[in-house]
């Protein structure tokens, strides 16, 4: 079934704004897995469009929404509070289809995700983070991950060992080793965007050929 579109508002410190969502109904759901978009693409990019039909497939709902930065037209993220609170928003709404609800986010909505987690009051059973960004390349003296052993729930890092968000490598395998119940699943050759030298495939393939590792976790 192809993705049906809505809009939900959102309560923000500035005042209440609509998002647009996004779902990708499963027959016979199993559980709801809310997932956000990096910084630099909304909720229709090929990359989450694939592996939310995918995931569809295989039993379970994907909800996909847009932060309230994209839905103003601006380019950059806008305060961490805002995508925290719409991240609230969508998780409370993904919670009437009766089922357990996950969260999923590409780089900045994974860690924005972390980040409402972290308080203690996203109501989700897991979260998944598809290519975690820990730090701006190159800058590994500023990571972004104080707060991630706060985070109750069980936590999946999906990443590719050549992203440059994640190097060195034994810097981030120290950050997952803090969290409270976390693993990692490499994506060998993988860059940011899960791209891997030598295997050119479209966007959407790639996040289609994700599906089965978020699919194992979300239970």
């Amino acid at each position: 079934m192809s993705a049906t579109e809505s809009t939900l508002e959102v309560p923000l410190a500035s005042g209440p704004v609509d998002v647009t969502l996004a779902v990708d109904p499963a027959a016979d759901a199993r559980a709801v897995l809310v997932l956000a978009h990096g910084a630099g693409a909304g909720m229709r990019h090929p990359f989450l469009a694939g592996l939310a039909a995918t995931l569809a497939d295989g039993g379970v709902t994907v909800m996909r929404f847009n932060f309230p930065y994209v839905e103003a037209g601006r380019r950059m993220p806008g305060r961490p509070a805002d995508a925290i609170a719409t991240w609230r928003a969508v998780a409370a709404h993904a919670e009437s289809e009766g089922l357990p609800v996950w969260a999923a986010g590409k780089s900045y909505g994974g860690r924005m995700a972390s980040m409402a987690a972290a308080e203690g009051d996203l109501p989700v059973a897991g979260l998944i983070y598809l290519g975690y960004p820990l730090h701006a390349p190159g800058k590994p003296e500023k990571p972004r991950a104080e707060h991630l052993p706060q985070v109750a729930q069980p936590q999946l890092f999906v990443e590719g060992d050549l992203d440059p968000f994640i190097q060195p490598l034994d810097q981030f395998r120290e950050v997952v080793a803090t969290c409270r119940d976390a693993r990692v699943e490499w994506i060998e050759g993988g860059n940011h965007s899960f791209e891997v030298k030598g295997r050119k495939r479209p966007a959407d393939r790639i996040g289609a050929e994700l599906a089965p590792i978020l699919s194992a976790f979300v239970r």
